[in-house]
């Protein structure tokens, strides 16, 4: 329990820390958006309007910082983000609660995938060290995960896309569809997601090969695995539950850490294939300044982290309760 509240505590404190960040750095960035806004529209600025602006998207410079602050704390525990500047007039929220699942869909279905894979791969790697299984895959998945994202993902339009014209290009569904929950539509969003899963899963599945393997392969050396060999364990349960499941502990902080940044959306990827994703939102934000919209994302993806990594902390623990005294 005292492992637990140590966790929490420092879940809490990097929170607030994450959260005055996100509000100071902007600020002290130069510019206003609200003239950014009024700047693209021609004409002479509206007074009134800019001040409206200013209210809307919460930088009112007749306010002093210190209510503009604990203004926007209360904004965030009510999950009030502010009105974007690119989608105006949508909230903030509304256009992030729209790319969410496209991403979770995308990219969280695919790093699962790739963690379940290249674990284990890893394992039957070590297991059977220097055998035909280790001398070819984890070479293999190593080299694709040093090959950056986007070449991947280009690669894949120009085969399938435009060479064999198996798989569409671009875009989450078929733009002269109507989103609805029919199978029809659900099948098209599931083609249109093949490619950039194929690129997401060849470059980040070597990851978890290389790093299984490797822990494998140490864990397999330790003494109580050589105890259980010598009383005449059967092979597959000194693997599983001997080996595999002391050296699945780093691998899983890291999936733990992985399903965080899901959230945040693989930005390449989703920019190639222009997928409605987080990560494709948040470069458009970037791109036209949208500080309400960028100050959302950040603080989502900060917390998406922050729970994974207790998440993982705790999982940790309940696997290796040795961790519990450490912390």
């Amino acid at each position: 329990m005292r492992f637990v509240l140590r966790r929490l505590g420092f879940f809490v404190l990097t929170l607030w820390a994450a959260v005055t960040l996100n509000f100071f750095l902007p600020r002290l960035m130069p510019g206003n958006p609200a003239l950014a806004m009024m700047g693209k529209f021609r004409g002479p600025v509206n007074p009134a309007a800019l001040k409206a602006l200013e209210v809307a998207f919460g930088v009112d410079t007749k306010q002093s910082l210190i209510s503009q602050y604990f203004g926007y704390i209360g904004d965030i525990a009510t999950g009030k983000f502010g009105t974007s500047l690119y989608f105006y007039p949508e909230s903030v929220g509304h256009v992030v609660l729209d790319a969410i699942p496209w991403t979770l869909g995308l990219v969280g279905v695919t790093t699962i995938l790739a963690f379940v894979l290249g674990t284990g791969i890893g394992i039957v790697s070590a297991w059977r060290r220097g055998g035909i299984t280790d001398s070819i895959l984890p070479p293999v998945f190593v080299i694709t995960s040093a090959i950056p994202y986007f070449w991947i993902g280009l690669m894949l339009i120009l085969i399938f896309s435009e060479k064999l014209s198996w798989f569409p290009p671009s875009n989450g569904y078929d733009v002269t569809l109507i989103p609805s929950l029919t199978g029809s539509f659900i099948g098209n969003v599931l083609w249109h997601a093949v490619l950039p899963a194929a690129a997401l899963l060849i470059t980040t599945i070597g990851t978890w090969v290389l790093t299984m393997r490797n822990t494998m392969v140490t864990v397999l050396a330790e003494d109580y695995v050589r105890m259980a060999r010598a009383k005449g364990l059967p092979g597959r349960r000194i693997m599983f539950d001997y080996a595999a499941r002391n050296a699945i502990l780093p691998n899983l902080t890291g999936f733990a850490m992985s399903l965080g940044f899901v959230v945040g959306g693989a930005i390449l990827v989703e920019y190639v294939f222009n997928y409605p994703g987080v990560g494709y939102m948040l470069l458009q934000a970037v791109n036209n300044e949208d500080f309400p919209l960028m100050q959302a994302l950040f603080l989502l993806i900060t917390v998406a982290v922050l729970v994974a990594i207790l998440i993982a902390d705790v999982a940790t623990a309940l696997f290796d309760p040795r961790t519990r005294t450490r912390g």
